[in-house]
């Protein structure tokens, strides 16, 4: 099996430079060093105490700004921080200070931050080792050492997507916000109630378990990665918006209820078989033991949410849940509210099923929509 030192030694067939050392294990710290430089500004030379000193702030506010980072926790005297950790600290302080947020509020946006990094971060880097074991035949381990050695040239590209993405996503959530709370304060809407209406659905994978039980790594990764490769291409060209994927789940919202349906019938119909040529080769292709995504069972309702944390709260989150558990697959099911919204609609077709138990809900008549 090829190592990394055997990847760097001869040159890639896309011509990709090749910058893998030769000894991984010598190496590790000046490559260690070097990332340091490259993401951190320089070598770490601060304590806890030392950034509180820089500041003038208490010991316990730098240790909970480091801690909602979600990042280990140092002692005081330890000496692992750099001059960019202490001007971050210091932009938090000055943002309490000058513009008026209080320390719950800070550490909300840290924490989101935080909890977003880590998962880009590893997200992205699980994402390069799965690229250079497959490009030139690594194992695990020496992908792994390899995409070390690259990260610190690669790190300034991944940065400048972050920061890209990042502005586009804040411009497409004012949009929202201005679209939104223009219509309320024109409406007279409850300002007691949850503040937006969203058509909100879960699409949750048949038989996961069992289609996944006797894959392999690389084939269980395949398959997930078909999954939400294929959920969000369906959700977003609806013109609907994926809040995140769970597990074997995808749990998604639309502005509006038509928007919602043609997303959750969507769903439903595209997953569940192979998907098509276009489809595949985006994906990059699957092994064989990953091929098709299983069918959904999938459960939507127009209501009113709350938004936080990246998440989406309210009754009709849980009802939307709840009527996915009871779904057949490759089916849609809904509230009678939303039905009755629907109806109005000759695109779509509703029949009103028998009454059924829901699990911390109640009793509740389910209503089987459909394409017209």
């Amino acid at each position: 099996m090829p190592t990394a030192a055997d990847a760097a030694a001869s040159p890639p067939p896309d011509g990709t430079p090749t910058d893998a050392t030769s000894t991984p294990a010598g190496a590790a710290a000046s490559t260690l060093a070097e990332l340091d430089d490259v993401l951190l500004g320089g070598p770490r030379t601060l304590t806890l105490r030392d950034l509180a000193s820089r500041i003038d702030a208490p010991l316990d506010f730098v240790r909970l700004y480091w801690q909602t980072l979600g990042l280990p926790h140092p002692e005081a005297d330890d000496v692992v921080f750099t001059e960019q950790d202490a001007d971050a600290v210091a932009r938090v302080s000055r943002m309490i200070r000058e513009r008026g947020f209080t320390l719950r509020t800070a550490s909300s946006l840290t924490r989101a931050l935080g909890h977003t990094a880590d998962r880009l971060a590893l997200w992205q880097v699980e994402a390069l080792v799965e690229d250079m074991a497959t490009r030139y035949g690594l194992d695990d381990t020496s992908a792994r050492l390899l995409v070390l050695d690259r990260l610190a040239d690669l790190a300034p590209l991944l940065e400048a997507q972050l920061v890209h993405a990042w502005r586009r996503q804040l411009a497409a959530i004012a949009g929202r916000l201005a679209a939104d709370y223009s219509e309320q304060r024109t409406s007279g809407a409850d300002r007691e109630g949850l503040p937006l209406a969203r058509a909100v659905g879960f699409a949750d994978m048949v038989s996961f378990t069992r289609r996944t039980a006797g894959l392999g790594s690389t084939d269980l990764s395949e398959f997930v990665q078909r999954f939400e490769y294929a959920a969000r291409n369906v959700v977003t060209n609806a013109g609907g918006r994926v809040v995140k994927t769970i597990g074997d789940a995808v749990l998604f919202v639309a502005d509006d209820v038509v928007t919602g349906a043609r997303v959750a019938l969507g769903l439903a119909r595209e997953l569940g078989g192979e998907l098509d040529v276009e489809l595949e080769q985006a994906a990059g292709g699957l092994a064989e033991g990953a091929r098709g995504v299983t069918p959904v069972r999938v459960g939507f309702v127009w209501g009113r949410v709350l938004s936080r944390f990246g998440d989406v709260f309210g009754p009709s989150v849980n009802l939307a849940a709840r009527l996915t558990d009871i779904a057949d697959p490759s089916a849609v099911l809904t509230d009678t509210a939303t039905g009755e919204l629907l109806a109005r609609d000759a695109r779509f077709v509703v029949e009103t099923l028998p009454e059924r138990e829901l699990a911390g809900i109640g009793p509740i008549a389910p209503v089987l929509l459909r394409s017209a």
